[in-house]
């Protein structure tokens, strides 16, 4: 089991910076292959980034590529996400996911676990 809670989130300016946070739970945070993803209001669940369980392979939506940068400590049990350059479509729930399988990481189905997620607000 794994427990996943974010943080970071806030109302920031378009053109600002926010940097997430994901803490998990357990002994085994290092064993999981970590994502965030993020819902905006009426529309679906979409992947923005993802790491591998040994920080060795990233993974970026298009939409966030060159402004946002996933990365992990292990020994923090914590995930982070480096949004730069915010735009006003970055504005959604963002949430962070821990999952084993080897593939499908920018699917919602690579994930077993779930954060409850931090609002990330970005005004024009």
């Amino acid at each position: 089991q794994v427990q996943l809670v974010e943080s970071g989130g806030g109302l920031v300016q378009a053109g600002g910076s926010l940097r997430l946070s994901c803490a998990a739970s357990g002994r085994t945070f290092s064993s999981y292959n970590m994502g965030w993803f993020r819902r905006a209001p009426v529309k679906e669940r979409e992947f923005v980034a993802a790491i591998r369980w040994n920080g060795g392979s990233t993974f970026y939506a298009d939409s966030v590529k060159g402004r946002f940068t996933i990365s992990r400590d292990n020994a923090k049990n914590t995930v982070y996400l480096q949004m730069n350059v915010l735009k006003p479509e970055d504005t959604a729930l963002y949430y962070c996911a821990a999952g084993t399988k080897a593939s499908g990481l920018g699917f919602s189905s690579g994930y077993d676990y779930w954060g409850q997620g931090t609002q990330v607000t970005v005004s024009s």
